[in-house]
């Protein structure tokens, strides 16, 4: 499977909304920048306006015994 483009884009963020974010990020061991962007997906897809395809299945050699 391909991977997307990842671009970069200048942010401003208000400082307050900025340490809850890294509160946040500390609290699931992710990233900054991953955490700003699962914040975003997630209310994307909340509101519709996200449209992404279900992950592909694969099948494992033990799987494909049963």
């Amino acid at each position: 499977m391909a991977r997307k483009a990842i671009k970069a884009y200048p942010l401003r963020i208000h400082a307050d909304i900025l340490d809850a974010m890294k509160r946040w990020s500390d609290d699931e061991l992710r990233s900054l920048n991953g955490q700003i962007e699962y914040a975003l997906r997630d209310s994307l897809r909340k509101a519709g306006r996200l449209k992404e395809k279900p992950p592909e299945m694969t099948i494992t050699k033990t799987q494909d015994k049963k």
